[in-house]
């Protein structure tokens, strides 16, 4: 299934992972005729005056060229050119997802290093800087010396300068933990290419003595008496009786391995000094496995490549944000100070305390500095904003930066720039998969709800209950070589039924329902679910796939019914644009709210906001700003926000306000000073159905962004409603989101109702 989930992600849609975006309006002959020509002749002649207008006026400042020949490719070794091609693409997502950089991705078709050095060199107008990857050794040393003193933009070979400074980073924290000082280990390193070789040198930059470090290759210990050396490896050759790999690390104090799997023993490990430090980084199958390193001595001190051990050794922590401070300083190069203060800076992230919401990433409850953790997570958030500003500090202070800037405004843009909206998403799951909940997929003969059903039992999100012919069902599965058995039940011929129809027939007796109505009933998907869900026999329920919005929200409201206090259920969509997120509300129920629904509205969406970690800045929007228009439709919402800042006076809230002033602080401010919001806000209340459905389809037609939804806020029991033909993805992230709703009630000590609440007057569509 992982092969057929890859080659299916790789093709589907536009094939590939990157593409180009247009950054500048193209739609009027006035934008075309400034794009191109005649426009486009005044920044030619700035820049033909002076080359740094470039970084003004094109990309060049924020572009990086991924470039390769194919001839070691991490796990698959010398692939060519071409068949690397993925590979750097993933890299260039990987610049993009988490340092905001752009990239363009150059395989090359030469092994020759002069053909190679000759090809980039004459590249460098187009790129603010260069990362070389995948090159083998000892070709991508020469290549990367030649490139560095010939070009005056950075040149960096990630495989071997990051993982250097990663492992230089958990090296630091590792002997402090271990009260060892760098001055005085023993060092052995099994491997001796690109990423070994650099890994040493960096570590001699922090303290350590080049005589204390001992490398073994594929032939066995480097020693003086090899005459097999290159250059790299003489540097390390010295006088020694120990040919094996047992003989080096006996007594050693730290191992770091950069080779292959398995060859580090248990016995070696229980041959080394107290407390020994081991990094096993050969992926995935490291040099010993973590589980083994820890049985043969209890006190190891342990990293591996791997993102199930603890301390990932992990090359997203250094290379996006090393190029993000090299290139926000216009640096000519990445110099060893900027490698050594990125790694320092790595080190000391690990000793603060983690925030929840990365907990939450990663399904854990607390973890501190020891042992265990003294390298930061890969999807913490905050570690662009330790590393880039430490790498740009060090580039102007080894004046390599063309640019200075002030670090503190620094640190407030990257903090702008780089923590997502998508990051939701990731916190959402990884709640959902710390307690997972049944969540009911009414539509349950429907291939993307059996596939989202699949890979949510598989990520162990959800224990997914599908509704259905269980024949159908399996010979679906069976087709799509889906193997995971799931719970499944046909409502039309489930034993349920019958207590189904005596409780849903009690439930709605005097709405006209009769007992051969409810028999009726409850053999339709949607009832039979929200049964399942009301009775406790599953968590959450989540349909509309194939069904219209009322059709699924009719018979939740009917017997499932609102939570106590909520007088009107509604609608919610997350929207993520630009890595900003932003929450609509109500795009789906409430067709023409009045003010005190609408206030009731706000609260409900302001805690929803604080659910996604996100500080909720709510506008309530309308065609008016503050009065500007005096219309019934602008005081309902004027009334909605009095509403909202009498019930809650802590909240950041205003309005009413036009969306252009909702998201522009600085509009507001010179226009409406008095106005009481603080930021661009996040919340965004529409006056009523129209206005909020089109916003939501506009969002994801036009600007691209990312639309999760919708929500259903103010259930009893969580209840969400897909979009008719949504993707497999979005069913997955809805069926989290009411997973994480489930965990909410079940501390709430939710009960379940006799009978739902009705909601007077209520509206749906």
């Amino acid at each position: 299934m992982l092969r057929d989930d890859a080659l299916e992600y790789h093709a589907q849609g536009r094939p590939g992972k990157i593409a180009i975006a247009i950054t500048k309006p193209g739609t009027t002959q006035r934008d075309l005729s400034l794009a191109y020509t005649p426009g486009v002749a005044e920044p030619v002649r700035e820049i033909a005056k002076d080359a740094d207008a470039a970084y003004r006026y094109t990309a060049k400042g924020n572009l990086v060229a991924v470039v390769t020949n194919g001839t070691a490719v991490l796990g698959l070794g010398n692939v060519g050119a071409l068949a690397a091609k993925p590979v750097m693409e993933g890299k260039a997502l990987l610049f993009k997802r988490f340092a905001d950089v752009d990239v363009f991705d150059i395989e090359i078709a030469s092994t020759d290093p002069d053909e190679i050095v000759t090809v980039v060199k004459a590249l460098e107008p187009t790129f603010g800087g260069i990362n070389l990857e995948d090159i083998k050794a000892p070709q991508c040393f020469e290549v990367e010396r030649r490139l560095a003193q010939m070009m005056s933009i950075p040149v960096f070979h990630d495989d071997q300068h990051g993982t250097a400074i990663i492992v230089a980073a958990g090296l630091l924290n590792a002997l402090e933990i271990a009260e060892k000082q760098v001055a005085r280990v023993r060092l052995v390193v099994s491997g001796a290419g690109a990423a070994a070789i650099a890994t040493v040198q960096l570590l001699e930059t922090l303290g350590l003595p080049r005589e204390r470090v001992t490398l073994v290759d594929s032939r066995g210990v480097v020693h003086a008496g090899r005459s097999d050396l290159d250059e790299y490896k003489r540097r390390y050759a010295y006088q020694t009786t120990a040919r094996t790999l047992a003989d080096a690390v006996r007594e050693a104090d730290v191992f770091i391995g950069l080779s292959a799997p398995n060859v580090l023993s248990p016995d070696m490990v229980r041959s080394m000094a107290h407390h020994p430090i081991v990094f096993a980084l050969a992926n995935p199958d490291p040099e010993i496995m973590y589980a083994a390193a820890k049985d043969a001595r209890p006190d190891v001190i342990m990293a591996t490549g791997r993102s199930d051990d603890p301390n990932q050794v992990n090359n997203v922590l250094a290379f996006p944000y090393v190029f993000r401070g090299a290139l926000d300083v216009r640096a000519t190069a990445i110099n060893e100070q900027m490698q050594v203060a990125a790694a320092r800076a790595l080190a000391a992230l690990a000793k603060e305390e983690v925030p929840e919401p990365v907990l939450r990433k990663y399904g854990i409850d607390a973890v501190s500095f020891g042992p265990d953790y003294f390298i930061p997570k890969a999807l913490d958030p905050r570690v662009g904003l330790w590393v880039a500003p430490a790498v740009a500090q060090a580039a102007m202070e080894t004046h390599v930066a063309r640019r200075s800037i002030g670090l503190e405004a620094y640190r407030e843009e990257l903090q702008s720039r780089l923590v997502r909206g998508h990051e939701v998403m990731s916190i959402v799951i990884r709640k959902a998969q710390t307690s997972p909940k049944r969540v009911v997929l009414t539509e349950g003969e429907e291939p993307k709800i059996i596939r989202a059903a699949a890979q949510l039992r598989e990520e162990g999100i959800a224990e997914p209950i599908l509704l259905g012919s269980a024949k159908r069902i399996a010979d679906r599965m069976a087709e799509m070589r889906l193997g995971s058995p799931m719970q499944v039940i046909d409502p039309a011929s489930s034993d349920l039924q019958e207590r189904f129809a005596r409780e849903l027939a009690a439930l709605r007796q005097r709405k006209g329902v009769t007992h051969r109505e409810a028999r009726d009933l409850v053999r339709r998907p949607n009832e039979f679910g929200a049964m399942l869900v009301r009775d406790g026999l599953a968590d959450a329920f989540v349909a509309g796939l194939t069904y219209h919005y009322a059709d699924v929200i009719r018979p939740a409201l009917q017997i499932i019914g609102p939570a106590l206090n909520v007088t009107r259920v509604a609608g919610l969509y997350l929207i993520i644009v630009e890595n900003k997120l932003y929450l609509f509300t109500d795009p789906t129920v409430n067709i023409d709210p009045t003010a005190e629904q609408l206030a009731e509205i706000a609260l409900m969406a302001a805690d929803r906001a604080r659910g996604f970690d996100l500080v909720p800045r709510v506008a309530m929007i309308s065609f008016s700003s503050f009065g500007s228009t005096r219309d019934p439709r602008s005081a309902k919402v004027a009334a909605a926000t009095e509403l909202v800042k009498a019930r809650r006076p802590d909240l950041n809230v205003d309005g009413e306000m036009s969306v252009d002033l909702a998201l522009d602080p600085d509009l507001r401010r010179w226009d409406h000073p008095f106005s009481t919001l603080v930021g661009e806000a996040n919340v965004l209340v529409f006056p009523d159905l129209d206005a909020a459905n089109a916003a939501y389809k506009l969002m994801g037609r036009l600007s691209g962004a990312t639309v999760i939804g919708p929500i259903l806020m103010g259930m009893a029991r969580p209840v969400h409603v897909l979009s008719r033909g949504t993707e497999v993805q979005d069913i997955v992230n809805i069926a989290a989101i009411a997973v994480v709703d489930a965990q909410h009630a079940a501390r709430r000590g939710t009960k379940k109702a006799e009978r739902p609440r009705e909601v007077a007057h209520h509206e749906h569509r």
